[in-house]
């Protein structure tokens, strides 16, 4: 049996090495056969499933709809009728909304019960990610996989953890990982790959722990500066925009995230053009909007997921305070006192880390550890955001996980008089080739690439391999060592774990969005543009009616 084990071993070491990562070419290093020794931990986000203590699923965010879904008929319709009532009675008739708000919290929380934590953010009920992943990491700490370091795939040291949790807390026990890795091999130092929540951890270990330990950090889909899709709706940047439901619906269709019968598209799109849509939104903000945005924002976020203080880690630091008084009501209000212990550890961790973060991420180069990043986008991002119109990867802005691109918008390209001065000034390689990025405004814009065409919750071939050598590497990888270019482009129809499926990004494949986003029909003012607008869409709308009555029968 060892012979075998020992056999399969070498092959994969050896496809590997004849498979090389994606088109390095370093003088000084020969990345085609390069071995690392430094052992690298993985962090990734919220991708784990939660369990109870009797090892039953609770939460996965891939089985969210169906959370909402598969509550026994009866209760929902008694559910729904105790909401509205409480909404339309107390609240619109008599302007008493306080039933509502407790009701809206009740019946939404109850759905979200096994998996909420308590007041102070802490959980009291054996909860966490499956032991299976536990007893897989208690016993690779006692291992050495020296032969492999640095090779593709590499997934010996995982650090999981109950990703809801205060990241300052997991840090310690992220620290704790390390020392016995450190242990176990003898290294002076590891590297880390970190992904989504992951960044977050990885911020608050080096807020505590420094940087002595650490010879390399890679840093993929970062929400540790911010994240729209947790930080806008929470703190009362929340919108509804019709053409952006209808774009960030084909980018689930295209990712087959779920599948959009294009009969919805285009009466969402009608509902937008006829006016319609605009019309009862602009009623709901003039009449309640104001009225509600404090109650519904904070009966939702605590219903659901804003006892997970790593979720508060992901509110931009312009967005904090704001976002406090909306959930937790002003200084001395009921909720401020009730929730007083996470609130605790959410001032500690914006003391420690948020108002920290350029100190945090510049002690990176300065204190002598790699630093590669990776910023991933050509998605909508989520349609409630202020920020819709931003380019994202569907949860989160490139500026913000590139960690300060500057960039267009869904609609346009940076300007020609922008691109002209970024090529006066001897910046031009930093724009990519669509013009909706300059990476010469990033911290760090020669250790900074962007991919487009993967999504934020996605794994492939080019990220691993590129965050992996970038590291590990002897030295700092910059974006010059690279064969192809800082942009690089997926194709969405291609296999994410096969390299042929990702190009260097030029003029000619570097429109992989699923929709096109136009200014011109979407935000039409002209009183006869905006009739000839409608009359495309109602056609539209009509021809997606009939194919479907057509395809009922």
């Amino acid at each position: 049996m060892k012979k075998v084990i020992s056999f399969l071993l070498v092959a994969i070491m050896a496809i590997t090495i004849v498979t090389p990562p994606p088109a390095f070419a370093a003088d000084d290093i020969d990345f085609n056969t390069y071995r690392s020794q430094v052992p690298i931990i993985n962090i990734y986000g919220d991708g784990e499933p939660i369990y109870n203590a009797e090892g039953e699923k609770i939460f996965h965010f891939s089985e969210m709809f169906s959370m909402l879904t598969d509550r026994e008929e009866g209760n929902t319709k008694e559910a729904l009728i105790d909401v509205l009532s409480k909404f339309l009675i107390q609240g619109i008739a008599f302007d008493n909304w306080d039933p509502y708000y407790e009701a809206l919290e009740k019946e939404i929380g109850d759905l979200f019960a096994e998996c909420r934590l308590d007041n102070n953010g802490e959980k009291h009920d054996g909860s966490d990610v499956s032991q299976e992943r536990r007893k897989l990491m208690a016993e690779a700490v006692k291992k050495d996989y020296k032969q492999i370091y640095g090779y593709y795939p590499c997934y010996q040291y995982n650090f999981w953890y109950d990703w809801r949790l205060d990241p300052m807390a997991t840090a310690d026990e992220f620290n704790a990982y390390i020392q016995a890795i450190k242990e176990t091999t003898g290294a002076e130092k590891v590297a880390i790959y970190s992904k989504c929540l992951g960044t977050s951890v990885v911020m608050a270990y080096i807020a505590k722990y420094g940087l002595d330990d650490i010879h390399g950090i890679s840093i993929d889909s970062s929400v540790s500066n911010g994240a729209e899709i947790l930080s806008e709706p929470i703190s009362g940047k929340f919108t509804i925009d019709g053409n952006a439901i209808n774009r960030f619906m084909m980018d689930m269709d295209s990712l087959e995230m779920a599948s959009i019968d294009s009969f919805i598209n285009d009466s969402i799109d009608l509902a937008v053009k006829s006016g319609a849509l605009d019309a009862i939104v602009g009623v709901v903000k003039e009449e309640l909007y104001a009225k509600v945005l404090q109650g519904v924002t904070s009966a939702l976020a605590l219903s659901t997921f804003y006892t997970w203080p790593n979720y508060w880690s992901c509110v931009a630091s312009e967005d904090y305070e704001q976002a406090k008084a909306l959930v937790f009501g002003d200084e001395g209000s009921a909720k401020r006192t009730e929730y007083a212990g996470l609130i605790a550890k959410l001032d500690n961790y914006d003391e420690q880390v948020r108002q920290r973060s350029d100190e945090l991420m510049r002690s990176i180069k300065e204190q002598g550890a790699n630093i590669v990043i990776l910023s991933k986008y050509g998605y909508q991002l989520v349609p409630i955001c202020q920020s819709r119109n931003e380019v994202a990867d569907q949860f989160v802005t490139v500026k913000r996980s590139s960690y300060g691109a500057t960039t267009g918008t869904v609609y346009q390209t940076l300007s020609k008089e922008y691109i002209a001065a970024a090529k006066a000034e001897g910046r031009e390689k930093y724009i990519s080739p669509d013009k909706l990025i300059d990476a010469s405004t990033c911290m760090y814009p020669d250790y900074t690439w962007f991919l487009k065409g993967a999504s934020h919750s996605s794994y492939s071939v080019f990220q691993d391999r590129l965050l992996y050598l970038g590291a590990t590497a002897p030295r700092q990888v910059t974006i010059d060592d690279f064969d192809w270019t800082q942009f690089v482009v997926y194709d969405i129809k291609g296999d994410l774990y096969d390299v042929n499926s990702f190009s260097p990004m030029t003029e000619d494949n570097c429109h992989t969005e699923a929709w096109d986003a136009n200014e011109n029909l979407d935000k039409v003012e002209n009183k006869y543009e905006r009739l000839f607008v409608f009359l495309y869409s109602l056609i539209s709308w009509l021809i997606s009616l009939f194919q479907k009555i057509g395809s009922a029968q």
